[in-house]
């Protein structure tokens, strides 16, 4: 046994010593155990060294066996070569960005992203000699023309945030590769459940485990994914920046994990639904929801993603605080959270939360008024849904 004595040392010593090691068998538990230790001990220097030859697990910022099993279940998931687990999606966002760029290189991003990725774009990597450009990405005569020769990401959502535009992943890949640039992909909204960007020529996936991925609201994680050569880059800066999610909220978002199927399939079905109720409501001005025929990329999304559309959507009302309050008080079923992806239906109001920090102008030139409404649809049954937004817009009737 690990460290045995048949000395007894005295009463305060033998306080810290006794307990500290699990005697008896336990392997292969039915539930993994939660690894919150900071270090694992060794015998000496040639069991250190050991340790080392194997990438075993020495200091919980490099590795946590918790994080480890997260890793194997998302590089599957999303079909990559080897992924990094963070402290959140933004956490993950950034670690792969700052591992590819430097002084004097070029990003070309979509224009339509998650408010807090537009920010560390203009307002951090900006300040670090980075440049960046915003185009529509729904057109791909823009992305080729916005191209340059420092370019070294293109970076895009697989469904924006939050106007729900579908970008042709494809396309965009064989651009960024014919540039000698990364594509990165973030696909929090659609989950590798219904799409893996890898699959159709991204290098690089972004996920937020706390929405979807994770789905009870009680975690917050980040994983990217992709090729072996880039994730350990981002895993060498990951090290010393310290992103790397922490042991219990792996486990949380592992465990949650294991039923995501079940959930966003349903919710992406509910979302469908939901969807083509709204758009038939005489009070909703517009319904963005790539199930529609309506949507821009309808076609597209049909081609990509196999009839499963999402379980995110946005809709418009007109422009009255008053009423867009009396809608929100009249939902028994909806409430109103800054997340996504949980269990229950949420919603948000993008110009005072993911978009808060957004110039008005620039918002308005994504599509985002003051009346658009992002909804995240749970599990909850279809026509309690539907029902309850539709007695609840009846606010806009009074």
């Amino acid at each position: 046994m690990f460290k045995e004595s048949e000395k007894e040392f005295s009463f305060e010593t033998e306080l810290l010593k006794q307990g500290a090691y699990i005697r008896e068998l336990a392997a292969n538990p039915e539930t993994a155990p939660i690894y919150l230790t900071t270090a694992f001990n060794v015998e000496d220097l040639d069991d250190l060294q050991a340790r080392y030859d194997v990438k075993g697990f020495c200091y919980n910022r490099n590795r946590n066996p918790n994080r480890s099993t997260l890793i194997e279940l998302m590089t599957y998931l999303e079909k990559g070569e080897n992924s990094i687990i963070c402290s959140s999606g933004m956490a993950a966002i950034s670690t792969a960005v700052l591992s590819i760029v430097k002084q004097g290189d070029h990003i070309l991003s979509d224009q339509t992203l998650y408010g807090e990725t537009i920010d560390i774009f203009s307002k951090v990597l900006s300040g670090y000699g980075v440049d960046v450009t915003y185009v529509d990405f729904t057109d791909l005569d823009q992305v080729k023309a916005a191209v340059k020769e420092n370019t070294k990401i293109l970076y895009t959502e697989t469904v924006s945030n939050p106007m729900i535009t579908v970008v042709d992943i494809d396309a965009v890949a064989d651009i960024a590769h014919a540039n000698d640039a990364v594509l990165i992909v973030d696909n929090t909204f659609m989950t590798p459940v219904a799409f893996r960007p890898i699959e159709h020529g991204a290098d690089l996936t972004v996920n937020s485990l706390t929405k979807f991925a994770n789905g009870h609201s009680d975690a917050v994680c980040g994983a990217l994914t992709g090729r072996a050569d880039l994730i350990q880059k981002a895993y060498n800066l990951q090290v010393l920046l310290g992103t790397s999610a922490d042991a219990f909220t792996s486990w949380l978002v592992q465990r949650g994990m294991r039923t995501m199927s079940l959930r966003v399939e349903k919710q992406m079905s509910n979302a469908a639904k939901l969807a083509k109720a709204l758009e038939e409501s005489p009070y909703v001005l517009k319904v963005n929801h790539p199930s529609l025929e309506s949507h821009p990329q309808h076609e597209l999304a049909k081609n990509l993603f196999k009839d499963t559309y999402g379980g995110m959507l946005s809709f418009v009302l007109p422009d009255n605080k008053e009423k867009i309050n009396k809608f929100m008080r009249k939902l028994n079923l909806a409430h109103y959270a800054m997340t996504l992806g949980g269990y229950r239906t949420t919603i948000s109001h993008p110009v005072m939360s993911s978009h808060y920090d957004i110039p008005e102008e620039e918002r308005l030139k994504m599509g985002i008024t003051y009346g658009l409404l992002r909804i995240s649809v749970g599990i909850e049954n279809a026509d309690d849904l539907v029902e309850d937004f539709l007695q609840a817009l009846e606010a806009f009737a009074e």
